[in-house]
Formats: C-alpha cells, sequence, structure tokens
C-alpha cells in the first residue's frame, strides 16, 4: 500500500515513541499539535500489532525497525532516530516503502567526545582501580603509579565531529596532538585544527603515547587495530576507544596488555555487547569497561530527543526531512514515485566503490531525457552516497555534496542522451586520480525491480542486493564448474549467475558475476583465486 501524501493535520497524525525518551521530545510534538503515544520495550511480534495507522516511529538503539515491522505499517512515512547509528533500521526495506529514516547526527558529539577524554584521563592515573582498592579497605599506592598528559602525544583517529571535540580537549590540557584521517589526506584538505598535525595512520600507531578511535565501523575499518598494527605500537601506549566495537582486535589486545608492550585501555565499545562472562578483557586491571556510555548524559539525550521530535515533525507537517539518512528532502509522495531509482543510483555507487582498487576521485553520470525530473534531480545525489558511504559512515543525502569535497571527489553530469536500448537508463563511469582506472556500470528499473544491465564492456541482467561474487577468468570449458565446486564445498549456494565476455577487455578473459545466498568466508575466496583459472575474484556487499 502507497503510503499517504502531502502534509498532515497535526491532530491526525500518529506518532509513536519506542524507546525511553526525554520528555523534552514530549513538549515539541504537543507544541506542534501532535499527542505521541509512547510504548517501549515492545518485541517484533508485539510492535508488529502496534504499528499499523503509525505515520511515524521514533526509536533510539533497542527496538529493531525490521521489514516485518515496516510491511505491517502501511500508513508509515518516517522512522527518526534519536542517535547517530541507524543499525537497528532496516534502510533499504524503508527506501523500497518511500519511508525516511532521519538520525541526529550532532546531538552526541560533545557527550561522547568527553566521555573519551574522561576515559584517557582515568586509565593514565589509574582511577577505577584505585577506587576498587579503596572500597575494598584496602589504602596503598603500590602499583597505582601514573602518567602525567601535559606533553604526552595523543594520537585521534578520524577526525570527524567527535574526533575534533576530543583534539581540542586535548589541547588544552596541553597534549600534543597528531591524527589521522584518510579522507581528509587523501583530498589534500589540511588539518582543521590549529596545532593537530595530520599523520598516516602507520605513523601515528608507532609513535603515540596515547591512541582513541573516533571513526565508523565499516569493512575498511574493522579490526583496525589489527594484531599486527597493536604489535608495531610504542611500547607503554594506551588505547581509548569510544566510538565503535569491532575497531580493534580484542583478543590480541589482552595478549599484549599481558606482555607489557600495551600498558591500559579504557574501552566504551565492544564487539560484543554485552561481552561473554569469559571475554579476555573483563577480569584485567589494566582495562577499563564501560557499557557504551557515550550518548548517556543528560544534555545529550536532551539534545537528540529534542532534534529527532523537530524533525519528524517537520516532516509530517510540512513533508521535508532534515537530516534523511536514506533519501533525499522531499515529500513522501515524490520518494514513493521515485524509491527504485534512488535504491537503484545507491547500489550503482557501492558497486562500483567496490570495485575500484583505487579511491574513486570522479564520477560522470548520464541520465536518458525519459527519466522524470524529480528521479533525475535526485539521482546523482543516490550515487555519490553509495560511493561515500562504504568509506565514511557520516554520508547521507545532506551531507553527501559537502564530504565529496572534503574528500576530492568531483560529481559531473553529462548531456541527457536517448540513444540506449532501455527507457530510463541511468549510466555513472568512476574514475581514480589521474584515471588510471575507471569502471562504467549501466542500470534502469523493470516496474519497480532496478536492475543493472551493464558492467563495463558486458551487457547482463543483475539484480544490485545482496553479496555478488564477481570473477576474471580464462575464457575456457570446465571453469564455471570449477567455481562451482570450490563454493559448493563451503556451502555457499549460487543464486543467480550472469557470465559473458567483457568486449573491453582481454580476449581469453571472461567476466561472472555470482549471486550468493550467503557470503563466503576469506579462505573461499583464497582457494578460488589459488586456481589456475581465475585472474581475481572479489566479493561485492550491497546489502538486502
Amino acid at each position: 500500500m502507497t503510503p499517504p501524501s502531502g502534509p498532515l493535520n497535526p491532530a491526525e497524525a500518529r506518532v509513536l515513541i519506542c524507546d525511553d525518551l526525554s520528555n523534552a521530545a514530549l513538549d515539541v510534538f504537543r507544541e506542534r499539535g501532535l499527542e505521541p503515544e509512547v510504548a517501549c520495550g515492545l518485541s517484533e511480534e508485539q510492535l508488529i500489532k502496534r504499528v499499523g495507522g503509525a505515520h511515524a516511529l521514533i526509536v533510539r538503539s533497542a527496538t529493531k525497525i525490521t521489514r516485518a515491522v515496516l510491511a505491517a505499517a502501511p500508513e508509515l512515512r518516517v522512522v527518526g532516530r534519536a542517535g547517530v547509528g541507524v543499525d537497528n533500521i532496516d534502510c533499504s526495506a524503508a527506501t523500497e516503502k518511500g519511508v525516511v529514516v532521519m538520525n541526529t547526527p550532532t546531538g552526541n558529539t560533545t557527550t561522547t567526545g568527553e566521555l573519551a577524554i574522561s576515559l584517557l584521563c582515568a586509565i593514565s592515573r589509574h582511577i577505577c582501580r584505585a577506587d576498587r582498592r579503596t572500597r575494598s579497605g584496602t589504602w596503598h599506592k603500590k602499583g597505582l603509579m601514573g602518567s602525567e598528559l601535559t606533553g604526552k602525544r595523543l594520537g585521534v583517529v578520524g577526525l570527524g565531529r567527535i574526533g575534533r571535540v576530543v583534539a581540542d580537549r586535548a589541547l588544552g590540557l596541553k597534549m600534543e596532538v597528531v591524527a589521522s584521517d584518510p579522507y581528509l589526506q587523501s583530498a589534500g584538505q589540511p588539518s582543521p585544527i590549529e596545532g593537530v598535525e595530520l599523520i598516516e595512520l602507520d605513523e601515528l600507531i608507532e609513535t603515540c603515547d596515547y591512541i582513541s578511535l573516533h571513526v565508523p565501523l565499516l569493512d575498511s575499518t574493522r579490526n583496525l587495530l589489527s594484531r599486527e598494527r597493536l604489535e608495531r605500537t610504542k611500547p607503554g601506549v594506551r588505547i581509548i576507544n569510544a566510538a565503535r566495537g569491532g575497531l580493534i582486535d580484542e583478543e590480541a589486545l589482552a595478549e599484549l596488555l599481558e606482555s607489557g608492550q600495551i600498558a591500559g585501555a579504557a574501552l566504551d565499545v565492544l564487539a560484543e555487547e554485552p561481552p561473554s562472562q569469559d571475554h579476555p578483557l573483563l577480569g584485567r586491571e589494566d582495562v577499563i569497561l564501560t557499557p557504551h556510555l557515550g550518548a548517556s548524559s543528560h544534555e545529550a539525550q536532551h539534545n537528540v530527543a529534542v532534534q529527532v521530535a523537530r524533525q519528524v515533525a517537520d516532516f509530517l507537517i510540512e513533508s521535508v526531512a532534515h537530516n534523511a539518512v536514506n533519501a533525499p528532502a522531499v515529500s513522501s509522495a515524490v520518494l514513493q514515485r521515485i524509491a527504485p531509482y534512488v535504491l537503484l543510483g545507491e547500489r550503482m555507487g557501492t558497486f562500483l566503490a567496490q570495485q575500484m582498487d583505487s579511491p574513486v576521485r570522479k564520477l560522470e553520470v548520464t541520465l536518458s531525457e525519459s527519466l522524470e525530473q524529480d528521479a533525475a534531480q535526485y539521482l546523482p545525489l543516490a550515487i555519490l552516497v553509495g560511493v561515500l558511504r562504504l568509506s565514511d559512515g557520516r554520508a547521507n543525502f545532506v551531507n553527501a555534496s559537502l564530504l565529496a569535497r572534503e574528500h576530492g571527489l568531483r560529481l559531473l553530469q553529462g548531456e541527457k542522451s536517448e540513444t540506449y536500448a532501455f527507457t530510463n537508463l541511468i549510466k555513472v563511469r568512476a574514475s581514480s586520480r589521474g584515471g588510471e582506472e575507471s569502471h562504467v556500470i549501466s542500470g534502469t528499473v523493470f516496474g519497480r525491480s532496478p536492475r543493472i544491465v551493464r558492467i563495463d564492456g558486458l551487457h547482463l541482467d543483475l539484480e544490485p542486493t545482496g553479496t555478488i561474487l564477481v570473477t576474471r577468468h580464462r575464457d575456457r570449458p570446465g571453469v564455471i564448474g570449477e567455481l562451482g565446486g570450490v563454493l559448493g564445498k563451503a556451502g555457499v549456494n549460487i543464486r543467480r549467475m550472469e557470465l559473458g565476455t567483457n568486449a573491453d577487455a582481454e580476449a581469453e578473459l571472461a567476466s561472472a558475476f555470482l549471486s550468493l545466498d550467503s557470503e563466503p568466508e576469506p579462505q573461499v575466496l583464497e582457494d578460488l583465486c589459488r586456481l589456475d583459472t581465475i585472474e581475481e575474484a572479489r566479493l561485492i556487499r550491497l546489502g538486502q
């Protein structure tokens, strides 16, 4: 069922608050003539029974907005997240339904940055260990010799909003502050904070007395502090993570704490939350662990509650979306019409970003004249979001153009044309700096089903969803059997396959695009690449 279009009468709008939220949000809604319902702690089954007729859902991190929940809410227009991360919301399903997902990206900035500084101070002077000892009845200082912060070198990994708060506060503590931010550095941007030098990550790891992480959890940042990098840290380093669990190899961290290579760690986040009782860091006196307190301050909770209430009220009453994660700032009626094209554009961008070996520095977008104006207006932005979001979790339709400039990524639009074999065709060329590497992808929508119809010189019919295995292999009999054999042995099912010789490639090579039901382990890719007939194998992850 299509969500209703146009602004709503506030008295008729139904807003459901699904997680604990500051009462300030209720005040904002009531000032705008809306009377929200509060229903916290519902299971998915209970929420499915409750969402029928709701126009807006408000969540923090506890409630999961799944595809099933969205399917049970035919009147739903918007999901508001009081916070930054939207991992608990099925954004693809929301986009397909024309439901806007919005977050509040600035409300937690100061609070999370101050927590990182608090953890840094606490681990330097053994404050938590000293408190436990004193409460147990022991009054002595042995083993509690701390370190001054003045003059010490702090490495800030990720110089976004929160990283900048940490760097600024650390300068106030008279620390020497350096930072690593690949997006600023690859774009040739200077440091945004006077007195903070931008350096390469490896240099930061090897020279800093303290390392504080402030990056999103992405494929490119998972285990950013790997065993190999942790082993190369400066002896006696202390590590702070108030960003996301999964950025650190926690088992390796425990071992290097035991050896003395690392002096201490203060972590607000873990890969598994809550951790199992046998987690290697739980019993260590040289580790501070807190239960994901980054946004847990009165001020932050007030800020995100007020922001999300204002944004949702604006969307329901005025049909304008602020901080939209999955959609441009358009009315729900327009979004419903162009949703398949927006989704296709984003997936095409994500595909290209993973297909390229080098960072994308130029995008050339060509659209057919038959595309309706609203779709044509927002498609380049959707493609840009798809490219950026792979490496920068901040990217959305609101900030994509700004982030592209920060990253040194140019977006060019070619002349519209009707010389294509498909109606409403979208063509995108992605190039690296200097143009040494480039790839072309084309797509269209059949009915409401997005399809990729050409990649470089190969014509195909590929659904842009899930995990896709892309190979370049020798064009000879038996190759596909070998591919299927390796995947079958690993228990990975091939849902769909597209094959062909790339007209622009060397004559003896062909390409395969295999849509898989599950993602194979890294060892499976290694096994494929060991086959004599396989020149290259890589996974493209496009989401559900």
